[in-house]
């Protein structure tokens, strides 16, 4: 995997164990399916995603929810297949982690932070090297970072901002890569990290679980 620099915080969501196990009824639905989320990245046969499903498991009203694992396993990146971007304006996101009292979500081998949770968009055909002209087919709203702390929370992140490319290229220092990367989407969601890089994954010290209640593009 690539390494990607720190950033700061936005917006998802977390509370306790005692909320339930489920999203409530009245939230607004995920913009795809749950079947459609897959957790990885696959790459050349290898799921980095260590330990974990291939699929989140549905919850109530459209919801998705994913057992954060404790070590040695990790979530990295939770995507789907969306296709072009152009002519979206914004990535709404709403989140809710529920967890045991002091539960800790840290990064993969930076047990000592807080990890992050970053929206992101994969354009079509990326080798996953970083390298080349491939350095600018993953992009990260490293402005819109969330810190995975307990409290439910809400990201609103527009496709005209500065995201950052996989070495540090970013939407104003390659607006033509940027908008390209756009036109070409083909995997949209968010990763987990911190520590060494926003994709590099994250575990729980403690039971948590991840609730998506609502992924929309608009």
């Amino acid at each position: 995997m690539l390494l990607m620099r720190t950033a700061t915080l936005a917006t998802l969501a977390l509370v306790s164990l005692s909320v339930g196990s489920e999203a409530g009824a009245g939230q607004s639905a995920p913009y795809a399916s749950t079947p459609d989320w897959v957790i990885g990245p696959i790459i050349k046969g290898r799921n980095y995603s260590r330990g974990m499903p291939l699929h989140p498991s549905p919850g109530r009203g459209g919801a998705f929810q994913i057992e954060l694992p404790q070590a040695p396993g990790s979530v990295h990146y939770v995507t789907f297949p969306h296709g072009s971007l152009s002519g979206k304006k914004r990535i709404v996101m709403r989140f809710r982690i529920v967890g045991d009292p002091g539960v800790r979500i840290v990064p993969r081998g930076y047990p000592q932070w807080t990890a992050k949770i970053t929206p992101y968009f994969q354009r079509r055909g990326d080798n996953w090297t970083g390298r080349g002209r491939f350095e600018t087919y993953r992009w990260y709203a490293t402005f819109a970072s969330k810190a995975a702390v307990p409290g439910e929370h809400q990201v609103i992140v527009p496709l005209n901002g500065n995201w950052t490319a996989v070495e540090g290229s970013s939407a104003r220092s390659n607006p033509v890569a940027f908008r390209e990367a756009l036109s070409d989407a083909g995997e949209v969601g968010f990763v987990l990290g911190g520590g060494d890089g926003y994709g590099h994954g994250a575990y729980a010290i403690g039971r948590a679980r991840l609730i998506v209640t609502s992924y929309r593009i608009e």
